[in-house]
């Protein structure tokens, strides 16, 4: 049994190994955004054991259940000795009862961890194909929530990624309801992106800054999109054009005439029409109360302002507007990657099929894309007029070999083959899987004596298919309808027996 003085010991060495492989990885060069983000993955998964090591010593510094003193002072009084001889005795007896167990020391584990950083394995991060390994966005789903606010104009995908952190660009009287789950889906997609592309960034941290700064934005009116008159909720209206207060009674207010309460009720976003007398008795009514506070009727319909303020409370709007503050900190985060983003979107919807090898981040798919183009490019045609095709690529309609992204994109780089076609290949997945229901696979599973239904569904192989097939018959017979015992017949006293049981009772004249 360890002590707990060893594993003190244990936690000490396993920090400064910790320390070490964090230090070594952090100075190894990273020529691509890949090996930086695969070492800082590797890096903050060292540094979270590191922290639990750390913890975990410190409680043991702390002793709160005296375990430590008392191991302490049992190993430093006069029994010393006599601890040290039994220790090992126990350990010789365990080794003697267990020769095959061997204690791997803690410098061959971490050896190994520091082997593997001079050929680093690519950390399992979870990138869309849009994302290209963190290089750019994937504001898709975004766009499509954008799009079915109520009210927004339609616009194309890369005007969308050069404008989608404008916020203060957007009308108050849109920001609802679908714009609030809009800046819901954005916060949770940056804030997941930010944890894969830069896991060692403390991004709450980051954000309790960003908060403090909008709460003073916002309390002096000066946060974008949304003007003091909006935040500011003690204000009323008596501190607005009139001072209603010096005034008792609608016919005071009369005596001011037809213009000037007109001006009036405009300044105050209230409907400005009817007579002399209805025009008083609608301000008079309004007297000390806030702008939340006054009746729809009363409200002016071609006001977008005073309908904003009607639908949305302040705890909304300052809601709503945290959330954009929140936004723009993750967009000034990611704004190499926005860039990125637009021309990576401009360049595909642009180029040519003598272009298509700069959608590959990988130098790999380059390669290749080079090998299957020569210097002249897909076009380029052999003396007989047959099409250069090394790569045996499917031909589009014109007869030429189809783009290489597009052969990938469709998965028709792999091929799957079948068994009970007749081992006949199938390219790519939308191939394999319709070939199910064709007939040639139909036509092999009636030489096996199988019907091809959907159990055998994705079976390729033979031996399969009739392993399978026998299981289903063992469970069909199982499963089969077994009248002696099922069926169920009633004696002269109403007792319900089964068929067997009858008929036995029935032979012995029981009934």
């Amino acid at each position: 049994m360890e002590t707990l003085l060893e594993q003190q010991r244990r936690y000490h060495e396993e920090k400064e190994r910790l320390m070490d492989i964090i230090i070594t990885e952090s100075l190894n060069p990273k020529n691509t955004i890949k090996d930086q983000i695969n070492s800082d993955h590797r890096i903050k998964y060292m540094q979270d054991k590191l922290i639990k090591v750390t913890k975990e010593l410190k409680e043991l510094y702390e002793d709160k259940d005296g375990l430590r003193k008392e191991e302490i002072k049992v190993m430093s009084g006069p029994k010393a000795f006599g601890q040290f001889y039994s220790r090992l005795k126990l350990i010789k007896d365990f080794y003697k009862n267990y020769p095959a167990e061997i204690a791997v020391p803690m410098s061959v584990e971490y050896q190994t961890i520091l082997q593997t950083l001079d050929n680093p394995i690519e950390t399992d991060v979870n990138f869309t194909d849009e994302e290209g390994k963190g290089k750019y966005l994937d504001l898709h789903k975004a766009f499509e929530i954008y799009l079915n606010i109520k009210g927004i104009q339609p616009m194309d995908y890369v005007t969308f990624i050069t404008n989608f952190d404008k916020f203060f660009d957007i009308p108050l009287e849109l920001k609802k309801t679908e714009y609030r789950n809009y800046l819901v889906f954005l916060l949770e997609y940056f804030t997941d992106y930010c944890s894969k592309v830069y896991p060692l960034l403390d991004v709450q941290t980051e954000l309790g800054s960003v908060m403090k700064n909008f709460e003073i934005e916002w309390n002096k009116g000066s946060f974008p999109g949304w003007p003091i008159s909006d935040q500011d909720d003690k204000q009323t209206l008596d501190d607005m054009s009139i001072d209603l207060n010096a005034y008792s009674s609608p016919e005071e207010l009369a005596s001011l005439g037809l213009d000037r309460l007109k001006d009036t009720l405009k300044a105050l976003n209230l409907k400005c029409g009817g007579t002399l007398e209805e025009r008083s008795k609608r301000l008079f009514s309004v007297k000390g109360k806030k702008t939340e506070d006054i009746p729809a009727a009363y409200l002016a319909k071609d006001k977008k302002h005073s309908a904003t303020l009607k639908f949305m409370d302040k705890d909304s709007q300052k809601e709503m507007a945290s959330m954009e503050a929140r936004l723009y900190y993750f967009v000034e985060l990611f704004g190499e990657q926005k860039a990125d983003s637009k021309e990576n979107v401009q360049r595909k919807q642009a180029t040519g099929v003598g272009e298509a090898a700069g959608f590959y981040d990988d130098d790999d798919e380059a390669d290749d894309f080079e090998e299957i183009h020569d210097e002249e490019g897909l076009l380029a045609d052999d003396d007989d007029g047959t099409p250069y095709n090394p790569k045996n690529l499917p031909l589009d309609w014109d007869g030429k070999p189809i783009p290489y992204w597009l052969y990938k994109l469709h998965g028709l780089n792999i091929n799957y083959n079948c068994e009970i076609c007749g081992n006949q290949v199938y390219r790519g997945p939308k191939a394999f899987q319709r070939h199910f229901s064709e007939w040639r696979h139909a036509h092999g599973m009636r030489c096996l004596g199988i019907p091809n239904t959907a159990h055998f569904a994705n079976v390729t192989l033979i031996e399969d298919a009739i392993t399978l097939w026998e299981k289903i018959k063992n469970q069909k017979v199982v499963e089969r309808w077994k009248p002696e015992l099922e069926e169920e017949f009633e004696d002269t006293e109403g007792n319900v027996v089964n068929r067997k049981t009858y008929e036995d009772l029935k032979r012995q004249d029981l009934l």
